[in-house]
């Protein structure tokens, strides 16, 4: 049996169709399912059972000895969140709680954490467990996820292997519930349908230019290829960046969704944010040596292949993964 939590979100459902293409069916999906605008994302999936976020931790404490494998994606991600102690509950308590049983009934865990825990990346980009405690994130949400990756390598008791995984920017299929929260691609695409044209954040520092922000865009199916990497093929356990290892332009992105729609590009410029100006980041990119040296050899898709299936197979024909 394998669990996943978080199943009905973006990267949690995109996990359960890559199990179930592996030929997994005996999967048990956590998530609140009170959430009807996420229903989609499971639908024609093979899954065992639904547990509420809320009842997990019980039935988890009754079922663990039938449970063989356990993806913990489940998590509050909105950036835009400034009250702590809702992180406290659901990002670092409740995965406490979830870590302790996988401890106590011997179960591999793959957990997410996030690539929002490098602040503005002072100490760099590589997924070394020394610089854990220096990092400085920039919101509640990174804290919460640094404070969990602080937490695990404090700890004695393990399962039997477990890693935490740094999502750098994902984007891809079965991210329509996500408003704002969505990846620049999913804004990209509605915005030039509606108007014609992409509004992005112009720069307000002198070495970057307007659009040349740089991000490392992942593509979530190879986000879940390394996801069931490491259930087929556990490597050591720790904590590893999980992005493509190459920075792309928030231009390059647009320019591409454009393409993909067979439009001629129509890009202008607004102010970032007076509230968010001082914490925007200008740069990211994983290291991704840690993951390779593992072993991991498949190649990720680059930002001109993943943007053009997912506008193209997707958001073009409003499906799902």
């Amino acid at each position: 049996m394998i669990v996943v939590t978080g199943a009905a979100g973006f990267i949690g459902s995109c996990l359960v169709s890559r199990l179930n293409q592996a030929g997994h069916e005996n999967i048990v999906v956590v998530d609140d399912f009170s959430k009807t605008d996420k229903d989609k994302n499971l639908e024609g999936k093979t899954l065992a059972a639904k547990v509420g976020r809320k009842d997990f931790i019980q039935w988890l404490e009754q079922f663990g000895e039938e449970v063989n494998f356990i993806y913990h994606i489940g998590a509050r991600t909105d950036t835009t969140e400034f009250d702590r102690s809702i992180f406290d509950k659901l990002n670092v308590n409740y995965s406490k709680d979830v870590w302790n049983l996988c401890v106590k009934f011997n179960i591999p865990l793959v957990y997410a954490s996030s690539a929002a825990t490098y602040g503005l990346g002072e100490h760099g980009y590589k997924d070394d467990h020394g610089i854990v405690n220096d990092l400085t994130p920039l919101n509640p949400y990174g804290d919460s996820k640094n404070d969990f990756d602080k937490w695990v390598l404090t700890q004695e008791g393990t399962p039997p292997f477990w890693a935490g995984l740094k999502f750098f920017n994902v984007y891809g299929p079965n991210e329509y519930h996500k408003g704002r929260m969505a990846s620049v691609i999913f804004h990209a695409f509605n915005q030039i349908g509606e108007t014609g044209g992409m509004k992005l954040f112009r720069s307000h520092r002198d070495d970057y230019k307007d659009g040349e922000q740089l991000r490392d865009f992942v593509y979530v199916k190879d986000v879940v290829e390394v996801c069931h990497y490491l259930m087929d093929t556990p490597p050591a356990s720790g904590i590893y960046n999980l992005g493509s290892g190459n920075a792309r332009s928030f231009l390059d992105l647009t320019k591409n969704t454009f393409k993909a729609m067979g439009k001629e590009p129509n890009i202008s410029f607004i102010d970032t944010p007076a509230d968010i100006r001082d914490k925007y980041q200008y740069f990211t990119e994983a290291d991704m040596s840690k993951l390779i040296n593992s072993g991991y050899s498949k190649p990720f898709h680059s930002l001109e292949e993943g943007v053009a299936d997912y506008v193209t197979n997707y958001l073009s024909e409003e499906k799902y993964y």
